[in-house]
């Protein structure tokens, strides 16, 4: 049959462009646009081979082969099939459980059917020589296409290269034109306004304890770390000072005796250090106007729902700020009665906890999930927040100005 295949190993080619692109195999380094890196998957290919496309299979791994973002929308794209072997954790790394083995099959089953007549691979591993031996035998060419070295060296096993018809390198060109780095520091959100409250508990001195701990290392620079204990005390490991104080030390600051503050927060104040570590003139309950808020899934109704998915799957990339607006747009249409969007801004920064944990659960659909331990990310959380808070306020001002006019 005259046509081409393609068959890509996800974990090699976007590990490989991260580590052209990031300087690190970690896939979390970089963000793919999947449509644009089909679409030259597809072109390369039927260039290459001067055949059509039949289709591109996506071979990847998922933590318990559940289809992630991704795969939810690779699979919806038209010519692209997505075969998921499993994901699991050894010794702090994840890594692919029977990947190799399905694209084995996958190969050999095409090419004794004879459904086409060349076949592209985008892999590195060895362990498909006898794959690629097998669909030589059966009178498929073999096109392996490597993605270009960071070192310039090979990534790819030497006898597969050996093996293969045709040969080409995806090079940073071809590769920046779906893939790019992310920017160090990963918090795609703006940065927050400075407010008052924030000053105030940064300006505000550390309590005694706190400062002799911090000094304590000054004074005796030949023992670092350890210090001999005095008779009948305990030996107490010294921590190391700290530019910005934690909430245990801006507690101690309004403990009694504790050393008198220019700016200090009010007595009656609560202290919660918040996303953006500020003091909260909040009594320590949740307010009741935040038991009257909605969630969102009781004010979607089953069509929403499934017009929601669709454009979860179409659309949303998956970047935290992007997921808060998301998940707080479809919200905020939805509640109809304008007084619940005061309340909601009245609570800021603090977001109502049936609301929050709606919101997080929402943002592990992305996942967000996948690669920390089943915990989402603190500047993650951090980064879904504002973008929950940064539409609220782009819906208050709206809310705003036909009254201002």
């Amino acid at each position: 049959m005259d046509r081409c295949i393609v068959l890509v190993d996800a974990g090699y080619l976007l590990g490989a462009a991260a580590s052209l692109l990031a300087g690190e195999p970690s896939r979390s380094r970089i963000t793919v646009d999947h449509a644009a890196l089909i679409q030259g998957l597809r072109d390369r290919a039927e260039s290459d081979t001067q055949q059509p496309l039949l289709r591109i299979y996506w071979f990847d791994g998922a933590p318990d082969r559940v289809p992630q973002p991704e795969h939810r929308r690779l699979r919806v794209m038209p010519r692209v099939t997505v075969r998921l072997g499993a994901l699991t954790r050894s010794d702090g790394r994840w890594a692919q459980k029977g990947v190799d083995a399905a694209m084995h099959a996958e190969l050999t089953e095409l090419a004794r059917n004879r459904a086409c007549s060349d076949v592209v691979l985008v892999t590195g591993d060895g362990d498909l020589l006898p794959g690629m031996m097998a669909a030589k035998e059966h009178g498929v060419a073999v096109h392996l296409w490597a993605v270009q070295a960071a070192d310039g060296d090979y990534n790819q096993s030497e006898d597969l290269v050996a093996e293969a018809d045709e040969r080409r390198v995806l090079d940073r060109t071809w590769i920046t034109k779906a893939v790019r780095a992310k920017e160090l520091g990963g918090i795609c959100a703006p940065p927050p306004v400075p407010r008052p409250e924030i000053a105030a508990i940064l300006s505000a001195p550390l309590p005694d304890s706190a400062l002799s701990a911090a000094r304590r290392p000054a004074e005796t620079p030949e023992h670092p770390t350890t210090a001999a204990a005095a008779p009948g005390t305990t030996d107490e490991r010294v921590p190391p000072a700290k530019g910005v104080p934690t909430p245990k030390d801006l507690a101690a600051l309004r403990a009694p005796g504790a050393h008198p503050a220019p700016q200090q927060a009010p007595a009656n104040a609560t202290l919660r250090w918040s996303s953006d570590k500020g003091w909260v003139d909040r009594p320590a309950a949740e307010p009741s106007e935040a038991a009257s808020l909605p969630t969102l899934a009781q004010l979607t109704t089953a069509e929403q729902r499934w017009a929601d998915r669709e454009e979860d799957i179409t659309t949303v990339g998956g970047d935290p700020y992007e997921v808060g607006q998301v998940f707080a747009r479809r919200w905020l249409e939805r509640l109809g009665d304008h007084g619940h969007l005061q309340k909601l801004s009245g609570m800021y920064p603090r977001i109502p906890h049936r609301v929050d944990g709606e919101l997080l659960r929402y943002a592990a659909r992305f996942g967000l999930l996948a690669h920390k331990d089943d915990q989402i990310d603190e500047h993650d959380r951090y980064a879904i927040r504002a973008g929950f808070w940064r539409e609220v306020d782009v819906r208050t001002a709206t809310e705003r100005t036909p009254a201002a006019e």
